[in-house]
């Protein structure tokens, strides 16, 4: 497959293009370009992020799961990573693990009535 248009640009101009693609709930292509952009800078969580709700929509949930605790591990308060990894979880039926990922997630959301 010819992959030149995904990786075509700057990593700004990518960043747009996979915004452009995810917000036409295209999430296959969106994935095309956030994962070598992502592989580029590793250290940034807006691209991962949207990379691992990328993956989500597109119920590649092992993906999704693996980007999701990679932010979690390096920044255990990113309220919406640990939302979606509960998300992720429950979704692969692993309620018990999604459980205390939600709570946490609740908690950072200050919505302590669900704690």
């Amino acid at each position: 497959m010819n992959t030149t248009y995904y990786d075509h640009g700057s990593p700004a101009e990518r960043w747009e293009r996979a915004r452009m693609f995810f917000g036409a709930k295209d999430y296959a292509a969106a994935a095309r370009v956030l994962e070598p952009l992502v592989a580029e800078v590793p250290e940034q969580t807006g691209p991962r992020l949207l990379l691992a709700r990328a993956y989500y929509h597109s119920a590649q949930l092992r993906r999704a799961e693996a980007e999701l605790r990679i932010i979690v591990e390096r920044d255990p308060v990113e309220h919406y990573a640990r939302l979606m990894l509960g998300r992720t979880l429950e979704r692969q039926g692993r309620q018990e693990e999604a459980d205390s990922h939600l709570r946490v997630a609740a908690a950072l959301a200050g919505d302590f009535a669900e704690v």
